[in-house]
C-alpha cells in the first residue's frame, strides 16, 4: 500500500530492511548502538563487523535521538540509528519519544541530502510497544514532516510479518480518510 505526502511517496512493505535497497535504512538501535536483538542484531549482521567498528565511535545515543554511519555489504548505503522509547518504562513519554524517533530519523536524512529511507517499526518487537499504538504515530508523524520539509522522495516502512503489516496498513487508511495526508 502507498499514499502521497507532500512530494514524498510513504509505502508500505512486508520483508526484510535489511535487504532494502534505499539510500537509508533506520536501526531500531539500543542506546549503546553496539547491536542487540531484532531489526538491531539483523542489520549488524547484513552490514558486517565494519558497522560495529562506525558505532563505537559514536558515543552511544539517546532515547529519540537518531545517528548515521555507512552500510557496508549493504544495498543502503547508510544506517541511521535511532533508540526508540522502551514502552513499560517511559509511560506517558512514549508516544512523544517515539514520535522523535521518527522525526528525528528523517531531519539525519535530510541533512546527508538522503532522498529515500526505509523504517522499521520502531520499538514494536523487545521494548514492547503495542502495534496498534504505535503504527499511527509512526505514519503521522513522517506525512507531517514530509509536508513540511522537501527533499524525500520515498519513505518505506518495511514491517516484518503480517500482523505489523496490517496494523500499518489499518493506520494508513484512517490517516487517509481523516485527509491528515
Amino acid at each position: 500500500m502507498e499514499a502521497r505526502a507532500g512530494q514524498a511517496v510513504i509505502e508500505l512493505l512486508q520483508g526484510d530492511i535489511t535487504e532494502q535497497d534505499t539510500e537509508a535504512i533506520v536501526n531500531a538501535a539500543n542506546r549503546t548502538l553496539l547491536g542487540g536483538g531484532g531489526v538491531d542484531g539483523a542489520i549488524h549482521r547484513a552490514a558486517g563487523p565494519q558497522l560495529l567498528s562506525e558505532c563505537r565511535t559514536l558515543g552511544g545515543c539517546e532515547t529519540g535521538d537518531a545517528k548515521i554511519t555507512r552500510g557496508y555489504k549493504m544495498k543502503a548505503r547508510h544506517v541511521i540509528h535511532t533508540v526508540g522509547p522502551v514502552y513499560h518504562s517511559a509511560g506517558q513519554k512514549a508516544p512523544e519519544l517515539l514520535a522523535r524517533c521518527y522525526r528525528r530519523s528523517l531531519e539525519v536524512a535530510s541533512e546527508n541530502n538522503l532522498k529515500s529511507i526505509a523504517f522499521p517499526s520502531i520499538s514494536t518487537g523487545a521494548y514492547g510497544y503495542p502495534l496498534r499504538e504505535a503504527a499511527p504515530i509512526a505514519l503521522k508523524t513522517v506525512a507531517d514532516y514530509l509536508n513540511s520539509h522537501e527533499g524525500i522522495q520515498t519513505v518505506r516502512f518495511i514491517l516484518f510479518g503480517k500482523e505489523a503489516y496490517e496494523a500499518y496498513e489499518e493506520a494508513l487508511k484512517d490517516l487517509l480518510q481523516e485527509k491528515a495526508l
